[in-house]
């Protein structure tokens, strides 16, 4: 006699909408989040009266109401009319009690509509299904299920979108990229490997470890690799940065060539949704035209905040993460939901899903150790004829940007790869304008007394204008190179709250921040000259968001917090150092609009040799 589990596995199987089948689902609608650092708001709520919600399921108390107009309860309906082949989807439920049933609707300016309810009164539990028309939705607007009761309380469980036929029955293989992040890797691993429904999507699980202190060593290691059945490979390899863990995983599952698996792209260090890898993994599946799908990032540290909605980059202005016109950008989301479409330049690798045609036509990355990386595939992709999503309710939390130090080794790596990113993409790249844009910067990390960051463009800049041989070792010089050359500026050491001397705790003020001042440019040329003139002094303490280029320019001497919050550095001025940077960078500058047409040619000559896979073959075993 089967068990009553048995049976309603059983039972599933035949309906196409259940725990054993994930064929057809384009998501699954979550109650409660999957860990405590993320707010169940996110999920669903209660309108009025009590709702008790669980992962995959919810009780809807008598005189209640339920809803999941919120960031994971929603379905993304424009994105789907937009992209997918998608006209039809049925809402499926497992229910028991009473109440009712309704789906509702938005549109760009989030005004909700009703689209059809169901009354329901079973004692025992009962499948119901709800079908919509995936229609009126071009601009923006999402559908979402609400339930509300009387008398009685409403059971609803394992509820899922679904879909007759998929386009296609493609499987997703998720690559990983960790570096001395042992214990933050295994606990993605592990959220990945215990939502045993969505292992059916995936084909395999690459970790990339590049670090010395592996997640191997740990001690669950083994349990947590049992849990993928396996699919998990465990790579090892030298640390080329992210972009040489990512590309492992895509040189690894595209080796046999053909329409291979989807590659998923994930950060090591995120708190994982794993529904998003099913909602990406089902709408590249269904798109009419392969797309890159994103995920969004949530603040790790303010889990209900949303970075960006969409964003692209200002390649003459080698400025990345520009928000789209429309798109939400720094929001809380349990105040403001996003409503309007919009459409990405690029996504980042925090969790970005690219399919087997975009890699066909494509090919590999370039080394570029990390940063940038991902602008510039997601760039080339584009000029190829793939377009990006960045999908509403497929999203990852990942430390907040805002808490990590711009002063750092790694703007190394930002400013060179900017450089070789615009002079890839951007056609109208002679030099000129870059050569403006980084004067502008030079000038205010000098003003600023931040000589370390000074030096880290100027050494960028000339790798950049070395050509590509800077790049034939994936990085790894580079990396040690920069490190070692900021080391010599004393502007770049953190110091932790004890370092501070008492007399300078006590006597140095924390300076009061006036705002933006007006006409910025003729206050940058004005502190320049008085900098030269030595019409500067005192010393202040300065928070890290007070810590702006005209604030810190009044004194010759300024305690800075770090945007992290766990130390400080102090900037001092110094004439010779001021000016032996600003000469150097006069001359480099020079050359930028003077060669930059040259080597952009240069560049762009090496592009197919950089990233073919002979070349990250000879990476991988170096």
């Amino acid at each position: 006699m089967p068990t009553q589990q048995e049976q309603k596995v059983a039972k599933a199987q035949k309906t196409g909408g259940s725990q054993s089948s994930i064929r057809g689902v384009v998501q699954r609608i979550l109650f409660a989040s999957p860990s405590p650092q993320a707010p169940n708001e996110l999920y669903a709520l209660g309108v009025y009266g009590a709702v008790r919600p669980e992962r995959h399921r919810v009780v809807v108390e008598p005189d209640a109401r339920l809803t999941t107009n919120t960031y994971f309860g929603r379905l993304p309906a424009s994105y789907l009319q937009r992209w997918t082949q998608i006209r039809e989807l049925e809402a499926v439920f497992r229910v028991r009690g009473a109440g009712r049933l309704e789906i509702h609707a938005s549109d760009a300016e989030g005004e909700p509509r009703i689209l059809t309810t169901a009354e329901v009164a079973t004692p025992a539990e009962q499948e119901v299904r709800l079908k919509v028309s995936l229609d009126r939705f071009m601009d923006g607007g999402s559908i979402w299920l609400e339930a509300v009761t009387s008398a009685e309380e409403l059971t609803i469980e394992d509820v899922r979108w679904v879909i007759s036929e998929p386009l296609r029955e493609r499987l997703t293989s998720v690559v990983i990229c960790t570096f001395n992040r042992a214990d933050d890797c295994l606990n993605t691993m592990r959220a990945l490997g215990e939502d045993t429904e969505l292992l059916a999507v995936l084909e395999n699980v690459y970790v990339v470890d590049q670090g010395t202190d592996t997640v191997q060593s740990r001690e669950d290691f083994d349990k947590v690799v049992g849990l993928f059945q396996g699919k998990l490979r465990y790579l090892r390899q030298p640390n080329l940065g992210g972009a040489g863990g990512f590309t492992r995983g895509m040189f690894e599952i595209s080796q046999a060539g053909g329409k291979h698996a989807n590659v998923l792209l994930m950060d090591d260090d995120v708190l994982l949704e794993p529904e998003t890898v099913l909602r990406m993994s089902a709408f590249a599946n269904n798109s009419t035209d392969p797309v890159i799908v994103g995920g969004q990032m949530l603040y790790l540290y303010h889990p209900n905040r949303l970075h960006i909605g969409a964003e692209f980059t200002d390649l003459p202005m080698l400025r990345p993460g520009v928000p789209v016109a429309g798109a939400l950008h720094n929001v809380d989301l349990t105040k403001t939901l996003p409503h309007k479409r919009v459409t990405a330049g690029y996504n980042a690798w925090w969790s970005c899903l690219i399919p087997a045609e975009v890699i066909e036509k494509c090919g590999l990355p370039l080394p570029m150790f990390f940063q940038w990386d991902d602008i510039e595939y997601g760039t080339r992709a584009g000029r190829n004829g793939f377009a990006t999503v960045t999908l509403p309710g497929a999203a990852v939390w990942h430390a907040d940007f805002a808490w990590k130090d711009w002063d750092d080794w790694a703007r190394y790596f930002s400013l060179r790869n900017s450089l070789i990113t615009s002079a890839l993409h951007w056609d109208g790249f002679d030099g000129k304008t870059a050569a403006k844009v980084l004067a502008k910067q030079m000038a205010e990390y000098l003003v600023a007394m931040q000589y370390g960051m000074a030096a880290t463009l100027l050494k960028g800049l000339e790798d950049f204008l070395s050509g590509p041989s800077v790049l034939a070792d994936g990085g790894v010089e580079a990396a040690a190179a920069i490190r070692k050359l900021r080391a010599d500026y004393p502007d770049t050491h953190r110091k932790q709250p004890a370092d501070l001397p008492v007399d300078a705790a006590s006597t140095v003020q924390i300076y009061d921040d006036p705002g933006i001042p007006p006409m910025l440019k003729a206050v940058l040329v004005k502190r320049v000259l008085n900098i030269l003139a030595g019409r500067t002094g005192g010393a202040a303490q300065m928070m890290a968001g007070d810590a702006k280029w005209w604030n810190v320019s009044r004194f010759k001497s300024v305690i800075v917090t770090d945007s992290a919050q766990d130390a400080f550095r102090v900037r001092s001025f110094d004439r010779e150092v001021v000016v032996d940077l600003a000469k150097r960078g006069a001359k480099l500058l020079a050359r930028l609009a003077k060669e930059g047409t040259l080597v952009r040619e240069e560049w762009r000559g090496a592009m197919g040799e950089l990233t073919a896979r002979d070349n990250w073959d000879r990476l991988f075993k170096s």
